[in-house]
Formats: structure tokens, sequence, C-alpha cells
């Protein structure tokens, strides 16, 4: 989908006190994808109009929205049918009760689908499986002045992405190839990922199989069946200790697509996601100096279900200022 894109920039801006213009820089995060401009320190918003016309798109737009999905969810731009069909769920609305909630189911649809759950999901979960949980502060239900700890997820925007972007490279669920390249994206990524310097201080390569798969388990907070422990330990095919780096690869992959790890962490993984996507960084940042959001959010979800529609947490994120003002 294309869009004509003009830039506006002030009169009063075109030369500073000094008589020097202001440098314009394009800050790219995804090579391809849209790029963020700044007038010197000052974030610029793009005038997007309708090819043709003088008629701007808006975040409102059903087209703009749903490309916008698949910009902050797969880092990629849609495919056709995928575009044309989630388009056509809001734009069949008759009304805007109908509008607002295809938009949501729409928004959430991303989370859910097979693209996200075998990619940014599993990115999250190998961290999970690595390096346990990290700590975060909460004054969620506390007096003022005060905190308390949560559990959160460790992994950080600054890691997810990249991390994502290898999972989910070339990757469009539903054309032809795809489940091959994601499985080699993935026996890739394990091999690179365990490789790392941060797991290989984490993890000697003295340990037994069984001490090492036992400490992923623990780091998951699974209790494993005997099958899916034995299927873990099996990946070194015997061996005394656990220096070979491939298995330890597939074993970590293993652990992390474990069932029980998959569904006892889909609530804060999704959480996690508003603010990694939505708002594009770390729930303890920006306006935020601690989880005490993301604590709200992941109580919210968790006292409803996992039901994001109940918990109206997709709706609040994609009306928020923050949220908003990116476009």
């Amino acid at each position: 989908m294309k869009f004509a894109v003009a830039l506006l920039i002030t009169a009063f801006a075109a030369l500073t006190v000094w008589g020097q213009a202001p440098t314009l820089r394009i800050v790219t995060e995804i090579p391809n994808l849209p790029s963020e401009l700044y007038y010197g320190n000052i974030k610029v918003k793009p005038l997007r109009l309708r090819p043709g016309t003088n008629t701007p798109i808006t975040i409102n737009d059903s087209d703009f929205f749903v490309n916008q999905q698949y910009v902050d969810f797969l880092n990629r731009f849609p495919d056709q049918s995928g575009f044309d069909y989630w388009v056509n769920q809001i734009t069949s609305c008759a009304n805007q009760v109908c509008i607002d909630g295809q938009r949501d189911n729409t928004s959430g649809a991303f989370f859910l689908s097979i693209e996200f759950q075998e990619t940014g999901y599993l990115a999250e979960r190998m961290y999970k499986v690595a390096y346990g949980s990290g700590i975060g502060t909460s004054t969620l239900g506390d007096s003022p002045g005060n905190s308390h700890q949560i559990s959160v997820p460790i992994i950080r925007r600054s890691e997810f992405l990249p991390d994502t972007l290898q999972l989910g490279n070339g990757v469009i669920i539903g054309q032809p190839g795809a489940q091959a390249k994601l499985e080699a994206n993935k026996v890739a990524f394990a091999l690179d990922f365990v490789s790392r310097t941060r797991f290989t201080s984490a993890f000697a390569i003295s340990l037994t199989p069984q001490q090492f798969v036992d400490a992923l388990f623990a780091n998951a907070g699974v209790t494993p069946s005997a099958s899916d422990l034995s299927a873990a330990i099996g990946e070194f095919s015997g061996a005394g200790n656990t220096a070979d780096t491939a298995a330890r690869g597939r074993a970590v992959r293993r652990v992390a697509e474990n069932s029980i790890l998959t569904n006892a962490e889909k609530n804060k993984a999704f959480v996690l996601m508003q603010y990694l996507g939505y708002l594009r960084r770390d729930p303890n940042s920006g306006q935020d100096t601690d989880y005490t959001g993301y604590d709200f959010w992941l109580q919210k979800l968790n006292n409803h279900g996992g039901d994001f529609h109940a918990a109206q947490m997709v709706r609040s994120f994609i009306v928020s200022g923050e949220y908003l003002n990116r476009f």
C-alpha cells in the first residue's frame, strides 16, 4: 500500500538564532518500513495524503490502521489478501460501535496470529527459559510512597525487535514455503541465541544435560512431564556435558515451546506487546517510571480470563493519547 507523504516544517524554524538551519534527521528502526523524522531534536509528524488528493490519511482510516498492525506486530507491510480481509472486517460495519469492535478484533488478532506466536512470542519465551523473569516495581494498590516488587518479562524492546525480525525474516504465513522458511529461521535463531556471550556465561558447557535442562525448566517455572523432560535431555544424545551448541539450541527451543509455558506466559506477553507494539517502548520507560501500568493491565487481563475485550485492554491502548500522538 502506497501513501503520498508530505513533510510540513514551519517557516519560523527555517533558521536558528545563529543563522544555521536545524538538521532534518531520518531515524530508521526497521529497514524498508516507515522511518521517524526529526527536525533538530523535535519529532516531526508527516502529513499523509491520499494519492492525487488533499485528503489526509489518519490512524482512524481503516486501511492505514490495518497497515499499522502489520508494521507494529509483524514488522512488515501487509500481503494483499490479508490486508483486504482485515480492512473488509472493519469497513463492512454499519455503525461506530461495530467499527470500534472490529478494530479491537483486528488488532488483537495480530498478537494471536500464528505468525506472531511463532516469532515475537517465541522470542519472549526463549528469554524466559534462558534467564527467568525480571523484577520490577509497582505501586498498584499501595499507599502513597510505597511500592512492591512484581515478576515481569525479562526481555527488552532493544532485544525483542532484532530477534523477532530474525525469526520472521521472509515469513508470510499462508504463502507457499512459509512453514519451511519459519522452521529454518527458528533453527538458525536458536543456534545464534545459545552462542551469545550472555547465554554461555549463564550456562557452562560442563553442565550435564540433566542439570542444563532442569535449569531451563526452573527458569520457565514449569514442572515438565517425564516425556518432555526426557525429550529435552535427549537432544544431547547421551553426551556427558552440554558442549554441543546445536543441541543446546534444540533443548532451549523444546522448553520454550512447551505447551504449559506457552499457556502460562500468554497474558504476560500480551500485555508486554501493548507497550512494545503500540507504544514502541518498554513498560517502564517513556512516561512510565515503573511497572504500575503493566501490573494494572496484567491483573485486569487475568481477572477476565485472558479476554482482552472484557478487559478493554486493546481498546484502551489504541485510543490512548500516547498511541494516537505517534501519527
